[in-house]
């Protein structure tokens, strides 16, 4: 392990003065009740706020709506796919039996948790310049232009450019229950707009899926509500 842990943080071009973060981040619930959950839920707001302040940078006159549609791209899980494994993470994360035979390593949903969990695990340990330095690494051979904005929107971000435009809060989600082995679980994600008194449910094979399935089914509501 601490050959790979070495291995790895050299590719992060950073170094833990608390190892263990790194150990939790690369660990998945299949493998270990200490896993990297909680890491992933701290760096998805990492990594969303590093890129917005990358995309503030290099999209100056950029309006507001435009940039929300391009962040939302750059931290999908088909963009941050491509970046955990340029980052080595299939063979870096801990998997358990089940998950390996069932090609975990390989999992899009898996690899891109995992590298939030990383984002995460950098921001405990160096702060917050030291994780957007990171997001900057990460980001510095994919091609940032306004004309990602026409790439076609997730639910998620057609839920939060709704709420937007209508001086709304964005949308709460919760975890709300989990089904299944840890190679194989479900999650089941309740979206709610709380200023409408609106809440709904999604079921999907990872967190970001069922948020996805979650907000999906809120856009349905407003729309059979006539309000979107």
């Amino acid at each position: 392990m601490k050959d790979r842990l070495t291995a790895l943080q050299q590719r992060l071009h950073y170094r833990f003065a608390d190892p263990g973060l790194l150990v939790l981040a690369t660990t998945h619930r299949s493998f270990s009740a200490d896993h990297n959950e909680r890491l992933e839920f701290l760096g998805d707001s990492v990594l969303g706020l590093c890129v917005a302040h990358l995309l503030y940078q290099r999209l100056a006159n950029l309006p507001e709506g435009d940039l929300s549609r391009v962040r939302a791209n750059l931290v999908r899980q088909e963009a941050l796919h491509p970046l955990a494994v340029a980052l080595g993470l299939p063979e870096s994360i801990r998997l358990g039996e089940g998950e390996l035979r069932s090609g975990g390593q390989k999992r899009p949903s898996i690899l891109a948790d995992a590298l939030e969990a990383v984002i995460g695990a950098v921001y405990l340990d160096g702060g917050f310049d030291a994780a957007q330095e990171l997001v900057n690494r990460l980001y510095q051979n994919v091609a940032i232009n306004p004309a990602m904005q026409a790439i076609g929107k997730d639910p998620k971000t057609e839920l939060q450019e709704w709420l937007q435009a209508r001086k709304y809060k964005l949308p709460n989600y919760v975890v709300v229950g989990t089904q299944g082995a840890a190679h194989r679980q479900t999650f089941d994600v309740e979206c709610e707009v709380p200023e409408l008194g609106l809440s709904e449910r999604g079921i999907g094979s990872s967190r970001r899926s069922g948020e996805q399935a979650a907000a999906a089914a809120m856009l349905q509501t407003l729309k059979t509500r006539n309000l979107a």
